[in-house]
């Protein structure tokens, strides 16, 4: 039993390195979209319904989708988990991981997962997308029908030493690449709304090919096959157009979002060539702090004691700011960015720095909440500027990872 539990604890913690060192790819931006129609072969041919099998429709829609990223967005190479009819294993859990083999060997900064749906009840309709996550959806009666399509390929939670490696996974997607899919989740159920698509929202579950991804991972239901409205929808050309369009203008929107935030740099340098016309070069030096933050670095002489009192954050020392408090992150940054920028939109002077570990460890956050709840409340208004904004625990200007 104790050497059960040190392997699990083991593994554990390779899983938790590993997963945090493929994160970093999310800096990079959006170069390699993987894109993966469900199902295939004749072995996993998926849900059928009205002569049509659901590993036809993913595909279709999976390939109008990669013609889309490639059209417009030319800078992105798009992958294919297939582009034609095939499986990659006899055993499910095989052809899963083969997949996501092919996703991870791509180096992919985004994994969309296209399927459709099914239940026993034909009145059941709309679109969902689900992400990685462990929740008792599957067993409350109003979203039975998500479970009964996915179960066989949901990680079996039952057996003591998978659940806590996927729990320790799960809690470690939060500081990894965790709210990115949660966010480009939510901006591909945003476009489905504009086309007039009925929401079921975001889920979590335990899925088997989304756990094996390193990368920000969604998984999309595109419609019951079950609703026979829905069917004959999915399976026009309008339809899959639409429906592909949805998921193109999440892909980009996500893409923009990713580059403005975790990449300040690349808006930073557009912004500089302003304070250069003013008076000599010595000018943007004295402001860098509000400017450039390549030439904080630079300015070691007068600069320094006005960034010392801002990043110690000296007054944080007294028994008052000892406890946890909460806070509403919008942005992680590898180097410092100055309070005041642009990209902050409307909460530009309303944001501050705290520290946290790992690459990114440069945390913008919003609010001061004295519980988490208090600060939950606020998120929804904060991801109208900033769809990634989640709740964090912040003591001393730090992130706690533990509370």
């Amino acid at each position: 039993m104790r050497r059960m539990f040190f392997v699990t604890i083991l593994f554990a913690c390779i899983t938790l390195c590993y997963n945090a060192k493929c994160a970093e790819n999310v800096a990079q931006g959006v170069r390699v979209v993987v894109i993966d129609a469900g199902h295939g072969g004749p072995r996993f041919p998926g849900a059928r319904y009205g002569g049509y099998n659901e590993k036809d429709i993913n595909l279709q829609v999976a390939l109008k989708l990669g013609a889309l990223i490639e059209k417009g967005m030319p800078g992105v190479k798009v992958v294919y988990t297939r582009k034609v009819e095939k499986q990659f294993s006899s055993v499910l859990t095989d052809d899963l991981q083969a997949r996501a083999d092919i996703a991870n060997n791509a180096d992919g900064d985004l994994f969309i997962s296209i399927h459709s749906n099914a239940a026993r009840n034909t009145e059941v309709h709309g679109v969902e997308t689900l992400i990685m996550g462990e929740s008792s959806m599957e067993t409350r009666i109003n979203e039975a029908a998500v479970y009964l399509n996915n179960k066989e390929e949901l990680i079996d939670m039952s057996d003591d030493k998978t659940a806590a490696i996927v729990r320790a996974y799960i809690q470690n997607l939060q500081f990894t690449y965790g709210q990115y899919s949660e966010m480009m989740a939510r901006l591909v159920q945003k476009h489905y709304v504009k086309l007039g698509l009925h929401s079921r929202g975001v889920r979590k579950q335990p899925l088997k090919v989304l756990y094996a991804t390193d990368m920000p991972s969604v998984l999309t239901e595109i419609g019951f096959m079950s609703n026979s409205k829905e069917l004959k929808y999915i399976t026009s050309e309008k339809g899959q157009n639409e429906i592909a369009g949805a998921i193109y203008g999440a892909v980009k929107e996500y893409s923009d979002f990713v580059r403005k935030t975790l990449l300040p740099d690349a808006p930073q340098t557009v912004v500089e060539p302003t304070p250069a016309p003013q008076p000599p070069k010595v000018e943007p030096k004295e402001s860098s702090p509000k400017h450039t933050k390549p030439q904080v670095v630079e300015s070691k002489p007068q600069p320094k004691p006005k960034e010392q009192p801002k990043k110690p954050s000296q007054p944080q020392t007294d028994k008052a700011t000892e406890a946890v408090r909460y806070a509403v992150q919008v942005m992680a940054s590898d180097k410092p960015v100055a309070l005041d920028h642009a990209e902050f939109g409307s909460y530009r002077g309303a944001v501050r720095e705290v520290l946290a570990e790992g690459r990114f460890k440069y945390k913008y956050c919003v609010g001061d909440y004295a519980d988490r709840a208090s600060a939950q409340a606020s998120v929804a208004g904060v991801r109208k500027s900033f769809p990634a904004a989640f709740v964090i625990a912040v003591s001393n200007g730090r992130v706690v990872t533990k509370k």
